[in-house]
């Protein structure tokens, strides 16, 4: 998968990196006091004036990473045949499916989408019990051919009828029984994603048919190792779409290694996390969207709402018995270093705190 990445926040501000930038400050911003720049309670007029100033400002810090995406469906899985058959009706890539339709048709019979958690394992005919007959006979009757039936898990005389009925909406042979090539259950409605069969090729057993995914749009993203925290279910993400368009989604959960990924279903193997991201707003979310071309997904780690912050270039490393950060607040043709607690930094904002400080107030910065 191609990657761009871009680390929009700096990270939490440590004595180091303040230290560093503190040396550029107070190589130009010259103090009365103790002459190094560093006493929180000296003041300056003329010559101790900043370069240049800015202004404290009240705003929301966000601390992000912006990865590359595939806009794919959740639950991609194959679908493989139950019975060896050759193919002569191919399943339609791009149509979704829902229940009573047929996937494809093998020895020109309809293989038939039904609902149901449990899969096709067997035969079913009269005699039988189980949770398969159960929801065979629950699919009946939201088809239409439950007349006189009653939804249990026993295969009995009603289900026969039933099942001969469905059978001969369907111009099939009516055995009243169902076989395990005959139907196909998935939870819900799906998407054909690929037809991994053609028309005449012979399949199975278990030879791949196609590729069916659910009707939820997700955008996969690779992170690199260090990112795991991102990789926490519920966490937020803001997707900008191959059209512009951008829409918000929650992370629900890694994917695990061997499971197909956007594209020709091969694992990558690139190393790093790869994510499954739901978007809001369900399946029209992505509609049109070309899933070929890439999506921007910016991951968010952490928010402070509300805060004062002023350029990192602002910050000037105190000297002296107690040390700290102070900032330069300028008035009128004076100015007075005041002392600040510091918080998370992005986008070249550093957060800073203190009983001196609000928003509006000037301050002296550095100039490259």
């Amino acid at each position: 998968m191609r990657r761009r990445t871009s680390v929009l926040a700096i990270g939490a501000v440590t004595a180091g990196v303040v230290a560093a930038v503190a040396v550029t400050v107070t190589g130009g911003l010259p103090f009365t006091g103790d002459g190094s720049g560093g006493d929180a309670n000296a003041s300056g007029r003329g010559a101790g004036l900043p370069p240049a100033t800015t202004t404290v400002v009240r705003t929301d810090l966000v601390r992000s990473r912006t990865v590359d995406g595939t806009l794919d469906f959740a639950q991609r899985r194959r679908v493989r045949s139950a019975v060896e058959g050759t193919v002569t009706v191919a399943a339609s890539e791009g149509r979704t499916l829902t229940r009573g339709q047929a996937l494809y048709e093998l020895d020109d019979k309809p293989v038939t989408l039904l609902y149901g958690p449990v899969p096709a394992f067997r035969t079913m005919k009269p005699g039988d019990r189980g949770s398969d007959v159960l929801q065979l006979e629950r699919n009946l009757r939201d088809l239409g051919f439950g007349a006189g039936l009653y939804i249990d898990p026993e295969y009995d005389r009603a289900t026969e009828s039933a099942v001969k009925r469905w059978q001969k909406s369907l111009n099939r042979e009516t055995t009243g029984r169902v076989g395990r090539g005959d139907v196909v259950f998935q939870p819900g409605r799906v998407r054909v994603v690929s037809a991994d069969a053609a028309v005449a090729d012979q399949v199975g057993p278990d030879g791949p048919v196609l590729t069916i995914a659910s009707t939820r749009p997700v955008v996969r993203a690779h992170l690199d190792q260090g990112d795991g925290a991102l990789t926490a279910p519920g966490t937020g993400v803001e997707v900008t779409l191959p059209s512009g368009r951008t829409v918000t989604g929650k992370v629900t959960g890694t994917v695990r290694p061997g499971a197909p990924a956007a594209g020709d279903g091969a694992e990558s193997a690139e190393e790093g996390i790869t994510v499954e991201v739901v978007l809001d707003g369900g399946a029209g979310a992505a509609s049109d969207e070309d899933t070929d071309a890439p999506a921007s997904v910016r991951f968010v780690s952490e928010a402070h709402k509300g805060v004062l912050a002023v350029p990192v270039e602002a910050v000037v490393a105190l000297r002296g018995e107690n040390g700290g950060y102070g900032l330069q607040v300028v008035r009128g043709a004076a100015s007075t270093m005041v002392r600040v607690e510091t918080g998370m930094t992005a986008d070249g904002r550093i957060e800073v705190s203190g009983p001196d400080l609000r928003e509006g107030l000037k301050v002296g910065v550095a100039t490259s």
